[in-house]
């Protein structure tokens, strides 16, 4: 029963990870990195501060509670994940939300769950346990889905004219698109090494009488916080250089402030996916590396579906269409499969 509250807690944070992009499209007279770091500012600063208010006594003395090197650790794979969050929003901006999110998302799951488990001494058990052979497979399963999706992503590519491709993501660029996403799905992965550097926070979290749900949410305040860091960098650099810091304050009123709730509303979508992938995390024992791949999983189901409401896929042909309908199907059994893996080993 923990694991299926697991599998829902990460499939909420997937479909709000898959949503948070949705707004965009409303957004007018405002550039691209305008509307990215309003949105980060919501979600890597003050949402994960509103967080962990609401769920535990105090999150800064629980924080102050924890040695110097784990909070350094934490924001720094947190800074490096914001290059990550950068790129694949890069990658959002020329490939389109479905298959974007797919390419990005699927380096992400393999190196998120990985490394983690190697680093916590933990990945001999996906071959030496029972459940662990379980969840090996839903793991597997769960790449053999993301390349379904990302190959129908090249099947797109390949058939649509450059007037079709835009038709529906009116940037769309296939060589920057798949050299963001890529990029941004290896960067991407430090959140799940940031959040295993975190550990000593959720420990301490615990000792305050936090409850056991909640732990892992003052994580996310050091940790995002990184992510902003590195992205105000790359916005005052692209501010300056294309002059669009006038985006702040632009006429009229009414388009500057629809700009600024869109931004917040997505924002807040955004850092949903980490708030409930915390609290999915708790639910998942031994064998927590492996929620990277749920949480992943669940963000690339969402996000197509997305792309198809979209229209994204409207003028692909049947093969395309089938590939990506199997990808998701199997991104949906990997879940369960994982999900299953971990009721075995209890």
């Amino acid at each position: 029963m923990e694991q299926l509250i697991g599998i829902i807690y990460h499939s909420i944070g997937g479909f709000s990870s898959a949503s948070f992009y949705v707004p965009y499209s409303k957004v007018q007279k405002w550039a691209w990195g305008t509307y990215w770091i309003v949105l980060g500012f919501i979600a890597w600063m003050v949402m994960p501060t509103i967080g962990g208010m609401l769920t535990t006594d105090d999150p800064f003395a629980i924080l102050g509670a924890v040695t110097l090197n784990s909070k350094l650790w934490t924001y720094g794979y947190g800074f490096l994940w914001g290059f990550g969050g950068l790129l694949s929003g890069l990658g959002l901006r020329y490939l389109g939300l479905s298959l974007g999110q797919s390419v990005s998302l699927g380096v992400s799951a393999i190196v998120g769950t990985l490394v983690p488990a190697i680093m916590g001494g933990k990945f001999h058990l996906l071959f030496t346990t029972y459940s662990g052979s379980i969840i090996l497979l839903g793991f597997l399963i769960c790449i053999v889905g993301i390349a379904l999706c990302g190959y129908a992503g090249i099947l797109k590519d390949r058939k649509l004219t450059t007037d079709q491709k835009q038709a529906s993501v009116k940037e769309f660029s296939a060589f920057k698109g798949f050299a963001m996403a890529i990029a941004g799905g290896i960067f991407s992965a430090c959140m799940a090494l940031a959040i295993h550097a975190g550990s000593s926070i959720a420990e301490a979290a615990a000792s305050f009488g936090t409850a056991n749900v909640f732990v892992n949410i003052p994580i996310f305040i050091l940790a995002l916080a990184g992510g902003f860091s590195s992205n105000l960098i790359y916005n005052v650099i692209s501010s300056v250089k294309n002059r669009t810091y006038g985006d702040y304050v632009m006429n009229p009123r009414s388009t500057l402030f629809r700009n600024y709730f869109l931004a917040l509303l997505s924002g807040i979508m955004w850092y949903c996916q980490f708030f409930f992938y915390g609290m999915g995390a708790t639910k998942m024992g031994d064998y927590e590396f492996a929620s990277w791949s749920i949480h992943m999983s669940s963000i690339i189901i969402f996000s197509n579906l997305w792309g198809l409401y979209l229209k994204e896929w409207k003028l692909v042909d049947k093969k395309t269409f089938i590939c990506l309908w199997i990808g998701i199907l199997l991104l949906i059994t990997s879940v369960l499969v994982i999900g299953w893996g971990n009721f075995v080993s209890d």
